[in-house]
Formats: C-alpha cells, sequence, structure tokens
C-alpha cells in the first residue's frame, strides 16, 4: 500500500476502534438544506455554527446552546452514559481584541466524582483537527468519522474526553476560533486565538443551567499537539486575562512552542498540509502578510492553500503528505528560508512563541524524545523557559524509538502518556500539590 492511502487507513482505523460509523452527510448531520447555512465538501454545517451579527460584551458569555447526542452513549439508571452532551456557542476575543464567536460542547459526567472538593472542570483543546468547519471537535463527538468520497474527519479527540468523564470529570471541549464557526477561518495555532477560547469555554460551561461545576470547582487544562500548545498559552495568559478561572493544573503535550521550528520540521512530513493551515491562519490574522503572500505563493501554492481552507486531517495526510513548499513558492525556496530572508515573517512567529510568560498553576509539559513532527527539542526548551522563571513544572520525555514516520513518532506519545497524564492532571483537581522536576532538567532528554 503506498505511503498516503496507509496512513489514511490508519486514521480510519483508529476513528473505527471508537466505535464510529461512516454515514452519508446529509444523514450524518440529521439536518434538512433549510437548517445548514454551508456545504464544507459534502457535509452540511448546522444553523447553530453560524455566528448572530452582534455579539455579548462580556468573554465566556453564552450566545446559545442546544443538546448534542453523543455517538458513543448507553442508555443508564441517571442517564446516558457516559454522560449529557451541550452543544455551545460563546463569545471571545481574538488576537487583533476583536470580538469573536467560538463554539464547542460541554459534557456532564453521569458518573460520581471520588475526589476531594466539588466536581471538577476539565477543558479539552483539541489536537489538529483541519480547518474546514466540518472538522470541528463538537461536530467529531456527534460524528467521530465522516468518510463521504470528499472528506475524511476523525474525532480522535474523544478518547480523552471519555476518560475524564469516567473519572467523573466535567469536561468542556472548543472548537478553537473560526473552526466550526461560518464567519471566519480558523487561525491554526494562533497562540493568543487558542489560550482565549480555552479559558473562554470554561467561563460558557459555568454558566450553562444543566452544569453541576461552579466557580468553587477546581479547573484544570487538557492539550496534545495543537492543544498542547493551546493549553500551554492559556495557562500563560491565565493571569492576565481570566482570573476569574483558577487553575489547578495544566497538561500540555507536545506543544508547539516555537513555530519557527515546527514550520521547517512539518515541511515535507507526512502532516505537510498543515504548513498551509498555518499560512491561511497568519494571514487571518495578519492581512498585512498578504502581500508579502503574493509575492512568494505560485499559483499552486496558492491553491494549495484553497484546498486545504477546507480539509480536515484525514484529507490533508492523504492530498498533502510528504509534500515541499518549494513547490508552492515562485524562487523555489521552503516556507523556512522565505521566513529567515523576511523581518515581518520573524516578528510574526517571534509573537506566537510561548515560554515567555511564567505560568501561575502547575504544569506539565511531555513530549516524545523521537517526536520530529512537532519537534522534541522546543518542546522541551517550553519547560525549560518555564523552569527559568519558576514555574510549577513537571517535565516528562516519552522514551519512544523513532519508527521513520514523522506522523507516528509524534502520534504514539499521545497514546502511550495519556492516562498518565490524566492521572496527573486529576490528583490536582482533588487538591495534591505537584511535585516540579525543574532540578533534573539538566539531565533530562
Amino acid at each position: 500500500m503506498p505511503p498516503r492511502p496507509r496512513m489514511l487507513a490508519a486514521a480510519i482505523v483508529a476513528a473505527l476502534a471508537l466505535g464510529a460509523q461512516a454515514v452519508p452527510a446529509a444523514a450524518a448531520d440529521g439536518q434538512d438544506a433549510d437548517s445548514a447555512t454551508e456545504t464544507s465538501r459534502g457535509i452540511e454545517i448546522p444553523a447553530f455554527y453560524t455566528p448572530p451579527s452582534e455579539l455579548p460584551g462580556a468573554d465566556g458569555s453564552l450566545i446559545r446552546s442546544e443538546p448534542l447526542p453523543l455517538a458513543l452513549s448507553l442508555p443508564g439508571i441517571d442517564g446516558p452514559l457516559p454522560g449529557r452532551a451541550t452543544r455551545l456557542m460563546y463569545k471571545s476575543t481574538d488576537a487583533n481584541g476583536e470580538a469573536v464567536a467560538v463554539t464547542g460542547a460541554y459534557i456532564e459526567p453521569a458518573a460520581k466524582w471520588r475526589g476531594q472538593g466539588p466536581r471538577p472542570l476539565v477543558a479539552v483543546a483539541p489536537g489538529t483537527m483541519g480547518q474546514g468547519d466540518q472538522c470541528a471537535a463538537s461536530m467529531a463527538l456527534e460524528h467521530p468519522l465522516r468518510l463521504n468520497g470528499q472528506t475524511v474527519s476523525v474525532g480522535y479527540e474523544d478518547l480523552s474526553v471519555y476518560r475524564l468523564l469516567l473519572r467523573g470529570v466535567a469536561v468542556v471541549v472548543t472548537d478553537y476560533v473560526g473552526l466550526g464557526t461560518t464567519d471566519r477561518l480558523h487561525t491554526y495555532v494562533n497562540r493568543v486565538d487558542g489560550a482565549h477560547a480555552v479559558l473562554d469555554a470554561v467561563r460558557a460551561a459555568r454558566s450553562l443551567d444543566s452544569s453541576s461545576v461552579t466557580s468553587d470547582s477546581r479547573v484544570g487544562l487538557f492539550g496534545y499537539s495543537q492543544g498542547g500548545g493551546a493549553t500551554a498559552a492559556a495557562a500563560e495568559l491565565q493571569p492576565s486575562y481570566a482570573p476569574d478561572v483558577p487553575l489547578s493544573g495544566t497538561y500540555a503535550g507536545a506543544p508547539p512552542a516555537d513555530l519557527t521550528e515546527v514550520t521547517r520540521a512539518i515541511d515535507g512530513s507526512d502532516l505537510a498540509g498543515a504548513l498551509g493551515w498555518s499560512l491561511n491562519g497568519f494571514l487571518q490574522t495578519e492581512p498585512a502578510l498578504r502581500p508579502l503572500a503574493d509575492r512568494y505563493i505560485n499559483a499552486a501554492g496558492q491553491e494549495a492553500l484553497k484546498d486545504l481552507s477546507t480539509m480536515c486531517v484525514g484529507d490533508a495526510l492523504f492530498g498533502y503528505g510528504g509534500d515541499s513548499s518549494t513547490d508552492w513558492t515562485k524562487t523555489g525556496q521552503s516556507i523556512s528560508d522565505i521566513v529567515r530572508a523576511e523581518p515581518a515573517l520573524q516578528a510574526f512567529l517571534a509573537k506566537q512563541r510561548i515560554g515567555t510568560m511564567k505560568p501561575g498553576s502547575p504544569v506539565r509539559v511531555a513530549t516524545g524524545v523521537s517526536d520530529d513532527l512537532v519537534p522534541h527539542g522546543q518542546a522541551r526548551q517550553l519547560a525549560v523557559d518555564w523552569c527559568r522563571k519558576g514555574a510549577d513544572v513537571t517535565y516528562v520525555p516519552v522514551l519512544l524509538p523513532g519508527v521513520g514516520s514523522g506522523l507516528l513518532n509524534h502520534f504514539a506519545p499521545l497514546l502511550t502518556d495519556q492516562g498518565n497524564a490524566i492521572s496527573w492532571l486529576t490528583d490536582r483537581l482533588s487538591g495534591e500539590p505537584a511535585d516540579s522536576n525543574c532540578w533534573s532538567m539538566p539531565v533530562q532528554p
């Protein structure tokens, strides 16, 4: 089997392991044409995801909500197992200070919380889902696998959500800025947008009538890959942006803390399409970069960026896995070469750097030592940067051998370490203190 179909097959198998079913697009949504406002690669986006013309003033304010049927659900004496889900739209603020609507989901668990204190809340920041609105994590809770001949969307993040629910932890999942909502493009790996979306999801969850969490509930953040970057940034920005959301702990797995290094690594990799999502997101946030893009990106590159803007992870693996950005530029330079040549791009990426501020609560940074997709070295450097600022850091190098595939080198630590990460976070939610191991960084791989 050629590499791209093999990667696609692996993604489908992973989704099927979660109990997903492939269904036609219209049937999957349970919507007719009148209730959809947009169609993305054959998937009708429900009208719920179209923001209103006016937004509330306060960050985290609930705009609308509705019941969300979970794909994996069983009847229980006290309600559905593992919980009852609600689709959310709430107000946030983007990196430019503008009001923005963000969607997501809250799940009230059926299981009892057996730790100390009231039922806690964890905000899950999803890993890379894609840039098409049909890829949103809240939709993936309802449809873990979408396979209609035009798109492949895999809700792999559902696994972490369900594991938290089984421990009696309430969960809120953010779709991020522009993913799901039909009014703008998803600002992939934008530090501020991601952090704000995560923190405001907590505020929105606490305001739900159906939620058992209150302002007294301990709060944790959980994310890997793109999600690890979002939770890491949220831990840094929480003291200033959301002091009303005190954090008990943050898990940041494989965080893309230095996008200059990550850009170099993903170019030509299995997930080369993520480079296009990054560029699209940068241009959404900073339109002043558009003349640079027009100067360097050729017709093939422009077409790739347009194509990728509606793709999910499965689509990008199949369509762009292994591609080099040198094919997208007029000069034959790579995107990394162009970044090195353009101060404006360097300055923009420098503003995206995570690790310049001290988190005010315990953080757990985990990174696979063989991860060459979201490079291990820059994730480890984040832990070092935080330690130097006096933060309470638990650094975990995940010791797995490299297997020759960047995607597998990145994905394997997620599964290997996920149980330990959830245990660490639930300990913090029970009020147990964290043991920083900053002292050991000089000998840690």
